[in-house]
């Protein structure tokens, strides 16, 4: 019997620049995590099972998390697959639920980084990324650091091949800095103009400054729980249920295509989109508020394609006709997304729940998409994994 499964919990503590405020990983666990039961209305004692994401830790740092909330001997399962860390915890998490393994699970992510771009932490093994890098390589000139690089490059192809444009790309940076105003939680909340993004640091390729996400601090916690749980507490009235979810890793597509686009997970998100449009009985039509991975605006853009929301090669018109903001067709990132709210690696997934939870139950505030009854998540990593989910809220 598969169970259906419900959000009945989430929090998480605000974006921070590394280094900007005293504080190490369990006092971010404890808050996210403390916030994301005290939504739920219930003791940690009742988590049967926790998921905790981090890319940069030592061994069993999820415990230690998971510690600040309470002792209680049950299962806690340490996951790291890069950016998309917090959202595989939560799949994982799902599957415990679904499985009727658990009636209760806590998905959890946290991190403590370094300022600056992203590094590797040991030199004396072969690099997850390296094949990705050289298949890269044959196509465009290299250039570190590895993350704009590839996402640039990727972004190049698409001007190359769809006439898109530097402005297009330079349009979502301006977006998600403007919705970010209204984000407490987001690392940024300052408003820039088109001109001022596309003037800010060049980086690689289109890619300037104020269209990369940055290195952050911070933690995010997702409760979930069965149906049974859900009535014996009576949660329903503010229960989000997952009603589709997909993981997917590199395909052969991924270095047979010889595309950049490709490389940075085009494929894999296409492939788990479709999958969770079947699941859950809908089409990119019917989704209201979408939080995607925007790493990189390049990759927004080309998400908004892998994810069916306009033709490949589309992108850019969606962009012009403001499709992805409020009032547009969808509203994309209300929350910032990565580039303005941040991008604690682990973390990252598990805010883009809590916001879309959020959007659902109709408590997000300034951020508000007015009459939200469906939403998608995406959360990508490369190496590879990326992970959709869709999100209706219970009383449907």
């Amino acid at each position: 019997m598969v169970e259906r499964v419900f959000v009945i919990g989430v929090g998480m503590t605000k974006f921070e620049k590394p280094g900007s405020r005293e504080w190490d990983y369990p006092d971010m666990a404890r808050e996210a995590g403390s916030k994301a039961l005290a939504d739920a209305g219930i003791e940690y004692g009742a988590v049967e099972q926790a998921y905790v994401g981090y890319v940069y830790g030592e061994s069993t740092s999820g415990q230690r998390a998971v510690y600040e909330l309470g002792m209680t001997g049950i299962p806690v399962i340490n996951v790291n697959n890069n950016c998309s860390t917090g959202s595989t915890a939560l799949f994982l998490a799902t599957q415990a639920v679904r499985s009727g393994q658990v009636d209760c699970a806590l998905a959890l992510g946290f991190e403590k980084m370094q300022k600056g771009s992203l590094g590797s932490t040991y030199d004396d093994r072969e690099q997850p990324m390296m094949r990705h890098l050289l298949a890269l390589a044959e196509l465009q000139e290299f250039a570190m650091p590895p993350a704009p690089y590839m996402f640039g490059a990727a972004g190049k192809e698409h001007m190359e091949r769809f006439g898109t444009t530097e402005e297009q790309f330079a349009k979502i940076g301006v977006k998600n800095h403007r919705h970010s105003q209204n984000n407490p939680y987001a690392q940024f909340q300052d408003p820039y103009t088109l001109e001022e993004v596309l003037a800010s640091k060049r980086i690689y390729g289109p890619l300037t400054k104020l269209q990369c996400s940055p290195t952050s601090d911070g933690s995010g916690a997702v409760v979930l729980a069965s149906e049974a749980f859900v009535d014996r507490h009576d949660l329903a009235g503010r229960a989000v249920e997952i009603v589709g979810q997909s993981m997917v890793t590199d395909l052969a597509s991924t270095f047979e295509d010889k595309s950049a686009i490709t490389l940075v997970g085009a494929d894999m998100t296409r492939t788990a989109a479709a999958r969770v449009y079947e699941q859950a009985g809908i089409s990119p039509d019917d989704v209201d508020v979408i939080e995607l991975h925007d790493c990189f605006s390049t990759n927004e853009l080309l998400t908004y394609e892998a994810l069916g929301l306009c033709p490949e090669g589309e992108g850019g018109k969606l962009v012009d006709n403001d499709e992805t903001t409020y009032g547009g067709r969808w509203v994309v990132n209300p929350s910032g997304g990565l580039i303005s709210k941040g991008h604690p690696l682990g973390a990252t997934g598990l805010a883009q729940a809590s916001e879309l939870t959020w959007q659902l139950r109709g408590t997000a505030d300034k951020r508000q998409v007015e009459g939200a009854k469906v939403a998608l998540q995406h959360n990508i990593g490369l190496g590879g994994a990326v992970v959709v989910t869709a999100y209706r809220p219970a009383d449907r």
